[in-house]
């Protein structure tokens, strides 16, 4: 009997409370209590709408800060699909359950909430001033995860044993739960060395120290008569994890003989090398990603054959929205049965459904024919749970009936696919290299543009947005309900616009921004003006903390009908003379940021975008804006995990960015903006971009960003960020004096910008000011200081 699996569900409730109920506490509304009551309140609710997509049994949620996720084990239907509850985020909520906080958050006479609160997003209140801890792209994904920082001191210990508790909740209410617990290997390998770390340090070597608190994690669960335990090591699906083979299987041994039955789990790319002694471990069970890599399912079944391994078949997508192909999914599912059997097959969706919004159920406004088309979490729910009876040989009516319809379903969207738009084909076609080549080098362009721009040493600039306050969204929504007209709508923007600019001439800044008041999002504002997109109204998902957006979804071939910012960026310059950026997003961002495609490769729909984001940048340029800024920050969130796979990626990444910014003359000034990224390992295409200046988030990274830069002889101009945008928290002068002085070590005084880490969107006023001004203050020094 094939039993199916769903990895987890999205966290944020079904109209966004727990982000409401955060920000509420955050702000002092609110209590702990009430923060609490608000996630019961939502686990309450998606436990209902599971049972309404067929799951039986439904274990319960966390109560405090976080959960280690609970699953339940169930034939023909998917279990537990409310797990990785958390209010921050699972990888933050696995550093505190494991004493894993660096000293800078200890000893503050803080609470537990308030200690967790501060490492995810700083603190600077009641005498307590720390930064945030460092975040990072979970592996290929939009998502940030806070990074674990460890020492040769990390004290590891179970401060709380969530997991069990929830365990044992799940069980005196009937439920039968598989708890999910992050692994080790993973958990080590994807932190970092914490500053008071030993040189040469690496936090793997805690490895040994480590094992017997998990030891003591799974024994509990076993001794409360836990059958199984999920384990997530994300980590093998990348090559770093081939170096750590005898450790991956000297742990398991251990843990396999004190825990319940282990189910290893990976998810988003393959196992590849790393098979050879996965294969081996000691676990009852192996998930592996087949809607990412359903090339492996061969070499996997194989390997695990002669073994009692359990294999999990991550078959409907936890990435993307499409509704699954059924005939595609069970023939693979079949592979898999005609080599281990039907006991020993498992249908489940291929990573945690965190990625995914909630339910289709709520989007009344997408047409029928574009409904048909998707499938959110609730819905891959019924997937699973369909996939796993239809592999089972079931004869119910309801089952055979869903088989028919979704290939009806599949077989409406895929005539819909083969219609294109034949001009935009034949434009990409036409692509010639030249059309990637600015006309001069950069030398030449630096003289030309100091000419027109004329910016001083140190030059002062912001990201691009300033804070969306409460007015702009109610204002927003007006237009959107037909409160107000367009023309009243118009003329709140260029109110909200000249407030920007003036406030920047107040400040003192050098290179002007609109402050973007009239965008939702830097991908959705594009997607609505393109063709070839459609949107949600209530599709949001999990970015970090209390960030959701809501991505676009790329059903056709995409244009550019009309130019997108001209308007707005041509006002805000034509009220001041100081010279204002025009803002876009960039090919691959949009791109990544949405739900792309699937029946068209990424680099066919990435070189649409640059197409149409060409027309744009040239369209500004003739508008009389001077500096034009590209957004890239998910260009080395993109990176494939292997590294194999890279070269394909970068060439198409870093062409489709050229051809978006290359057809401006020499005296415009093109800047890009990178967010979270190592740019190390992928620097000779950092230099391919060819972008004027670059901004980049360095303000948590220690400056180790910065060290490639000075390493492979970087020319062109650059600004690291000088404070961290996504904490409340102002930096004082002295700190962003402290800022450049470091980075002067690495960077020439010729080509470095002064700039916050990234966009003001989410920010309040107050603080934007202060922050501002500092940074201003701390520039005018630098030039003083570094006049020779």
């Amino acid at each position: 009997m094939v039993q199916s699996s769903v990895l987890g569900f999205p966290r944020i409730g079904p109209k966004r409370e727990v982000k409401f109920a955060v920000e509420s506490y955050w702000a002092g509304k609110t209590s702990a209590d009430d923060l609490k009551k608000v996630a019961v309140e939502v686990r309450k609710g998606s436990w209902t709408s599971l049972k309404a997509h067929n799951v039986d049994q439904i274990p319960r949620q966390v109560k405090f800060v976080f959960r280690l996720i609970g699953r339940t084990n169930l034939t023909h239907c998917p279990p537990d699909c409310s797990g990785d509850f958390s209010l921050y985020d699972h990888v933050l909520d696995h550093s505190i359950c494991f004493n894993v906080i660096p000293t800078r958050y200890q000893d503050l006479g803080l609470s537990t909430v308030d200690v967790y609160f501060a490492m995810g997003r700083g603190r600077q209140a009641d005498g307590v001033d720390v930064p945030a801890s460092e975040m990072k792209k979970w592996f290929d994904s939009n998502y940030h995860y806070v990074v674990p920082e460890f020492s040769d001191t990390t004290d590891f210990k179970l401060t709380y044993n969530k997991s069990l508790s929830e365990y044992k909740e799940a069980k005196e209410a009937g439920i039968n739960t598989r708890p999910v617990v992050f692994g080790p290997l993973s958990f080590l390998l994807l932190g970092k060395s914490a500053r008071d770390a030993k040189p040469g340090f690496q936090p793997i070597s805690l490895l040994e120290k480590l094992v017997p608190i998990y030891e003591q994690v799974l024994k509990e669960l076993k001794e409360a008569g836990a059958e199984w335990v999920q384990v997530d090591e994300p980590v093998l699906v990348l090559d770093v994890a081939a170096t750590f083979g005898a450790e991956f299987t000297e742990t398991y041994k251990k843990l396999a003989a004190i825990g319940p039955k282990i189910m290893l789990t990976t998810y988003f790319g393959r196992l590849d090398s790393n098979l050879g002694f996965v294969a081996k471990l000691p676990v009852a069970g192996l998930h592996i990603d087949l809607d990412r890599e359903p090339g492996q399912l061969e070499a996997v079944a194989h390997a695990v054959k002669d073994t009692k391994i359990v294999l999990s078949l991550g078959i409907v997508s936890g990435r993307n929205i499409w509704k699954n192909d059924f005939n595609a999914s069970l023939k693979l599912g079949r592979k898999a049965i005609d080599v281990l059997g039907a006991d020993r097959v498992v249908i489940a969706t291929s990573s945690s459904l965190l990625h995914t919004p909630v339910t289709l159920e709520a989007e009344n406004k997408l047409t029928p024919e574009q409904k048909d088309w998707f499938s959110f979490a609730l819905e891959k729910g019924s997937e699973v749970a369909i996939l796993a009876a239809a592999l089972s040989d079931s004869q119910s009516p309801e089952i055979s009936k869903a088989l028919e319809a979704n290939e009806t379903s599949i077989k409406k969207r895929r005539d819909f696919e083969s219609s294109s738009d034949d001009a935009v084909r034949k434009r990409v076609a036409a692509i010639k290299p030249a059309d990637l080549d600015r006309k001069n080098p950069f030398p030449v362009r630096l003289a030309a543009q100091k000419k027109a721009i004329n910016l001083p040493k140190f030059p002062t600039t912001t990201i691009g947005s300033f804070p969306q306050t409460k007015e702009i969204r109610q204002a927003r929504a007006k237009l959107g309900k037909k409160e107000i007209t367009e023309a009243e709508y118009d003329e709140f923007i260029k109110k909200e616009i000249q407030s920007v600019v003036d406030f920047q001439e107040t400040v003192g800044l050098d290179l002007f921004v609109h402050g973007e008041p009239e965008r939702n999002d830097m991908v959705q504002y594009f997607g609505e003006r393109l063709n070839g997109f459609v949107f949600t109204q209530h599709g949001w998902v999990q970015s970090y903390g209390s960030r959701y957006v809501r991505p676009p979804i790329v059903v056709s071939d995409v244009s550019r009908p009309v130019p997108m910012t001209v308007r707005w960026s041509s006002y805000a310059q034509s009220v001041t003379k100081k010279p204002m950026k025009g803002m876009l997003t960039g090919p691959v961002t949009i791109l990544n940021w949405s739900f792309p495609r699937i029946d068209v490769s990424k680099e066919v729909q990435s070189k649409q975008l640059a197409l149409a984001l060409r027309d744009e940048v040239i369209d500004l340029e003739k508008a009389g804006i001077q500096a034009i800024q590209v957004d890239e920050p998910a260009i080395r969130e993109g990176l494939p995990l292997r590294r194999k796979d890279w070269d394909g990626y970068l060439t198409w990444a870093v062409d489709s960015f050229r051809l978006a910014t290359a057809g401006v003359e020499d005296h415009t000034q093109t800047h890009s903006h990178f967010c979270y990224s190592d740019f190390n390992d992928i620097f000779p295409s950092i230099q391919r971009l060819d972008a004027d200046v670059i901004s980049i988030e360095a303000s948590k990274s220690d400056m180790k960003l910065l060290s490639a830069f000075k390493e492979y002889g970087y020319k062109n101009e650059i600004g690291p960020g000088v404070y961290d945008i996504h904490s409340p928290r102002v930096p004082g002068e002295q700190e962003i004096k402290d800022r450049i002085k470091d980075m002067l070590t690495l960077i020439s005084p010729d080509y470095l910008f002064i700039n916050p880490d990234c966009g003001l969107k989410t920010r309040g006023w107050k603080e934007t000011e202060a922050a501002l001004k500092n940074v201003v203050a701390a520039a005018r020094w630098a030039r003083d200081e570094y006049k020779n």
